[in-house]
């Protein structure tokens, strides 16, 4: 969880601090579509460990991104969904697509100029 008392001074790495890595952007991705329960995110990102995938969750819900519902079934059934605050990262994520979109678009240029050449 971020130390509330101790944040950075550059709003660019508070950002960073909550979703800097890439398991938490992607998982973000993935809850903008609807709330999802563990196995569903699991296999939605595919290559994410068990682990990890668990860690990510319970420290994005520490920080008000993700919420945990727990019903009460034999077995446990968990669902997780973001919240409101957590929604709001859905433009800076459709910034970052738009971005590698235009990447590849630039990198496919310069392979195929550079196949005539």
């Amino acid at each position: 969880m971020i130390d509330l008392n101790n944040l950075p001074p550059c709003p660019v790495e508070t950002t960073l601090l909550l979703i800097g890595d890439k398991w938490k952007v992607i998982i973000i991705r993935e809850l903008l579509t609807g709330t999802k329960r563990f196995g569903q995110l699991k296999k939605s990102i595919g290559t994410i460990t068990q682990k990890v995938l668990t860690q990510d969750l319970r420290v994005m819900e520490e920080n008000g991104l993700v919420k945990r519902k727990v019903y009460a079934e034999v077995p446990p059934k968990v669902e997780y969904s973001l919240t409101e605050f957590g929604r709001s990262l859905k433009p800076i994520l459709d910034a970052m697509y738009k971005w590698g979109k235009d990447f590849h678009t630039i990198v496919a240029k310069k392979e195929l100029l550079s196949g005539m050449k």
